[in-house]
Parts: structure tokens; sequence; C-alpha cells
């Protein structure tokens, strides 16, 4: 894809990325094994953001402004997204786009284990395209998509430091840094409406859409007022494009006949 001026943001360069960021990025290094394990991603800030999801989303700069919605009540860790995103994206295990942390609880009853799938959150204000020193990674100002032109990555990793959500990785294969692009490459561009991990999900535990549309389903997740929505980091201040909710069934089912739906004007 030929990339335009019009399609790039100034380049901040490593000066950037914060002293904070740095510190958490050297006492991580770069293995999270997937696995919630006392900390690292999510145990770094509540899962649970001030007030709701709905009020941390001031814009849609895009349309269609793509979105994921996570329903964490209903992912089985199957792995099927996983599956899927390599397989249709050419990303050879070890190496995954997407991951399933796991949650444990105890001294509970009705639940003791929690799975959260995470992966890129295409973020508004995302610090990795602000720190690339060559400009390898960019945010498309037409869909709003954080994406990668391998051929200028110098394997750095700079942005894989710069990411709060660990959602890069150093691929040896194309010898750069690769993410999830929402499947931009191999679907969308080609007329699908869905990315691959959604597709694959068994249970609906993915919702992926145009969070610009009033009647697209990741919007009404989102704006309804049935259960809390909340993404992960907020304190970070990055705008990501994924969020979580508990979503169980029977809530779900409320919000999609309308039910407890309250319509906010986008601009």
């Amino acid at each position: 894809m030929k990339i335009t001026a019009g399609d790039l943001v100034h380049n901040e360069g490593t000066g950037s990325v914060t002293s904070r960021e740095r510190r958490k990025f050297l006492k991580l290094g770069f293995a999270i094994a997937g696995v919630y394990a006392g900390g690292k991603i999510l145990g770094l800030t509540s899962l649970v953001a001030t007030g709701h999801a709905a009020n941390i989303v001031d814009k849609y700069p895009h349309n269609p402004h793509y979105s994921m919605v996570m329903r964490i009540s209903v992912c089985i860790n199957c792995e099927l997204c996983m599956n899927g995103c390599s397989t249709t994206n050419s990303v050879p295990p070890p190496e995954y786009r997407t991951r399933i942390l796991t949650k444990k609880y105890s001294g509970t009853l009705d639940r003791q284990v929690e799975f959260i799938p995470v992966l890129c959150n295409q973020c508004n204000n995302a610090p990795c395209y602000r720190s690339c020193p060559t400009r390898a990674t960019y945010k498309d100002q037409r869909t709003g998509i954080v994406k990668m032109e391998s051929k200028k990555c110098i394997g750095c990793k700079t942005c894989m430091l710069a990411c709060p959500y660990d959602a890069r990785h150093f691929s040896e294969a194309r010898r750069a840094v690769d993410k999830c692009d929402f499947c931009w490459e191999t679907r969308l561009s080609k007329g699908e409406t869905i990315t691959a991990c959604a597709n694959a999900c068994p249970t609906g535990a993915r919702t992926f859409g145009n969070i610009t549309d009033p009647e697209n389903v990741v919007y009404k997740l989102v704006h309804q007022i049935e259960e809390m929505v909340w993404v992960i980091r907020p304190e970070d201040d990055t705008k990501p494009n994924v969020f979580y909710m508990k979503g169980n069934l029977v809530s779900v089912d409320n919000i999609l006949k309308g039910q407890n739906f309250k319509i906010t004007n986008p601009s």
C-alpha cells in the first residue's frame, strides 16, 4: 500500500517514551506468557475505569471507526481466535497478534477463573507510532487502524517499549515488529466486515464493528447503560478502541433489543 504524507502523523522520536514506561518495559521484559500472574498488563491498573467507557470515547475521528468489544464472561479460552488470526495473517506460532490472559480468583464460589482476550487497542492517541524513529509504525488517517510498514522497521523495538498493552512482538519471519491490524490487509481491505479472531470465536466473546454508526452492535454495546464497560489502563490516556464488559447472554440480549440504550452524538 502506498503511504502518503496525509496518512502519517508527526514523529516524536524516542523522547516521547516516558521514564515510567521505560522502567515498566525493563521490568517486564518481552514475555507475558499469557497469564495474569499477579500483575503485568492488567494488574498495573484497575480493570474498571471511573465512569462508563462511553465517557472515555470523546470523539470518533474516522468513519468507519473500527472498534472491538470483549465480553469476558463468555470467553472459554478455546484459542480458536488465536488460531484463526495465525492462519489468516500468516503469523507462525509461537508468535501471536492476540492472546488470552487468565485471571484467577481465590475465595469465590461462583467463578474461579476469568479469561481476558487482549490485542492491539488501535489507540487514537497511540504512543507506539509517536515514538517510532522511522515511521514504520503509523496510524492510517482513513481507518484509524495503527499499521506497520515492515520494510521501514529497523528492529529497535522502541514501539514495543512504548505500548502499554504489550501488544507488539518482533517477528523473526518478517524481521520486523509485528502487530494486529484488525485484519485490514487480509480481510477488511478485501470487503470482509469482521476480523478473523471475531469470526472464529464460537461464543461471541469478540464483537467487531463500527463505533461511529449508532445502529452498529459495537456502538450499542459501548453506549448501553445495562452494565459497566471499561478499557484497560485508562490512566495512560491512549484512547483505546478495544472495550471490555462482562457481557452475559441475558444482558446483551436486552441491549440488542433496545432496552436501556443511550444514543449519544459522536461529533
